[in-house]
């Protein structure tokens, strides 16, 4: 039986996610429909959300109501192991949050929200006039803010390690190095590598909008989209977001110039929606409490980069969808034509548009550059040179201005800082699970060398998304995104698993006629 004090603390949960819902979907509607001169009062209303939440999150009432549920807990006796431990866990991860609003002064929150708000805006103006003297006092302002919370936090860790915690729980400066300088040393030489080999490129054709929008559609539908609870719209930067427990909204950009942008970042989004949907939250009481949200933002983007990479970017996937291309206008005329468009293995300037191969270059740049700008004294002013500088030495292409550079990501102007390194620690989760998957399909029956390639290669989708579920998604936070790994792959994270799928795939190209 679920006694008062437990349901009270439920319905508290709830009502402060109802308040976050509506926060989310002020923040969906500025980045798809908004009129731009909407700006300042969107900034006021948000900023007003956020104030309202940071006093629900750091109340007296929310205090007590934790401190009554585990006085309570300790006394159970009617509930079996499972249940006692779930709650445990989620009392210590309110308990931890809790602490943490407590410490923020409440005008710093709303301080935040409006230079978050305003970020965003000049943010959109700077790079669409690829002008960042625009942007640059904004980003100035963030950087200051961002340092003020993590002094009021006080937590003993750095700055930008602080900052990164609610991305990426448990998250170090020395544990990241461990895990991304064999990608430092490996990664240069196997770009290099590639330097001499002919591969086939874009060849300047297009396809138009229409085109994409309806292969994104074609794509979602074969991938089980339930229309009911769903929405794709567009954006500047293309993003997932849920809003509601049967409301999951995805969004998705046109790229001139390039035909698989919209189409990869559909594959992306989606990979996020999925996760979102699979979620503690989704089938039982969690939705509310911290068991029924994400691991981590890692393990959200090991999602994401599943279907994008490992799916949408494979050559079984091009082998049964290159027809649909090739009926929208694409220059291909099978599977294989397909799959070398859309694995292009250049390096180039954008990091959403990037190849698997030299992604990793584009986030090991951007965590390097935002501890700088924490922590190591780096000028905002500086920072287009430090940008520039970088791509020319680590990828070998200098951007040609500051739109095409250090203005291409949205997330700066939003004050998310240590967010970006969850991107090469979602390839490598992704690559680890995708052997532990492979393994586990072959068990089940599927008896071939690449079970996953024979499930694409089927049409049978569902049979990775059905694994994904029970031994990913179910976890929620219960466990931070390492112990996750570990529990389902028998492994510590690592970058083996990650390195070997790139050499692989890269033999496969350079060796594919």
């Amino acid at each position: 039986m679920t006694s008062t004090i437990w349901l009270r603390l439920g319905q508290y949960l709830r009502d402060t996610q109802l308040l976050g819902s509506i926060h989310s979907t002020l923040y969906w509607d500025q980045n798809t429909v908004m009129p731009t001169a909407a700006a300042p009062w969107r900034g006021e209303q948000l900023s007003l959300l956020a104030k309202l939440l940071h006093l629900r999150q750091s109340s007296h009432e929310f205090e007590d109501l934790i401190l009554e549920a585990s006085t309570e807990l300790q006394k159970e006796t009617s509930l079996d192991i499972k249940e006692i431990n779930e709650r445990k866990r989620n009392l210590d991860l309110l308990s931890l949050e809790l602490n943490r609003q407590k410490r923020l002064d409440s005008q710093l929150v709303v301080h935040l929200a409006t230079a978050q708000t305003d970020g965003y805006s000049l943010w959109q103006a700077a790079k669409s006039d690829n002008d960042y003297k625009k942007f640059a006092p904004a980003l100035k302002k963030l950087i200051e803010l961002r340092q003020e919370q993590s002094r009021q936090l006080d937590e003993p860790r750095s700055c930008w390690e602080t900052l990164a915690q609610p991305f990426e729980p448990d998250l170090t400066i020395k544990r990241l190095n461990e895990l991304f300088n064999p990608l430092k040393d490996r990664l240069p030489s196997l770009i290099n590598d590639l330097k001499p080999c002919s591969h086939l490129k874009l060849g300047g054709w297009d396809l138009d909008v229409k085109s994409q929008h309806k292969l994104c559609e074609r794509l979602l539908n074969e991938w089980g989209r339930d229309e009911n609870i769903t929405s794709l719209g567009r954006s500047p930067h293309p993003f997932s977001i849920t809003l509601g427990p049967k409301d999951f909204r995805l969004t998705s950009r046109v790229v001139k110039g390039q035909p698989f942008s919209c189409f990869l970042a559909t594959a992306h989004e989606w990979g996020h929606s999925l996760y979102e949907q699979g979620l503690p939250s989704q089938s039982h009481q969690w939705f509310g409490w911290p068991l029924g949200q994400a691991t981590s933002m890692a393990v959200h983007e090991s999602q994401s980069l599943f279907w994008e990479n490992r799916v949408a970017r494979s050559r079984d996937f091009s082998n049964r969808f290159w027809k649909y291309f090739a009926n929208e206008g694409a220059p291909v005329s099978n599977g294989l034509d397909l799959w070398k468009l859309m694995n292009p293995l250049a390096p180039g300037l954008n990091r959403v548009e990037a190849d698997e191969l030299s992604y990793g270059m584009h986030i090991l740049i951007r965590t390097d550059l935002e501890i700088a700008l924490l922590e190591q004294g780096l000028d905002v002013w500086d920072l287009p040179n430090e940008w520039n500088k970088r791509y020319k030495e680590l990828l070998g292409v200098t951007p040609s201005n500051d739109a095409e550079g250090c203005l291409q990501d949205v997330h700066w102007s939003e004050g998310a800082f240590g967010y970006f390194p969850s991107y090469l620690l979602g390839h490598l989760i992704s690559a680890q699970l995708s052997e532990a998957m492979a393994s586990a399909l072959n068990f089940e029956g599927i008896k071939s060398e690449d079970p996953l390639g024979q499930c694409i290669r089927d049409g049978k989708e569902s049979k990775l998304l059905k694994w994904l579920r029970e031994e990913v998604h179910v976890f929620g936070r219960k466990v931070n995104a390492e112990k996750l790994v570990k529990e389902v792959t028998g492994k510590a994270l690592s970058s083996h698993a990650f390195l070997n799928y790139l050499e692989k795939k890269v033999n496969m190209l350079t060796c594919t006629s």
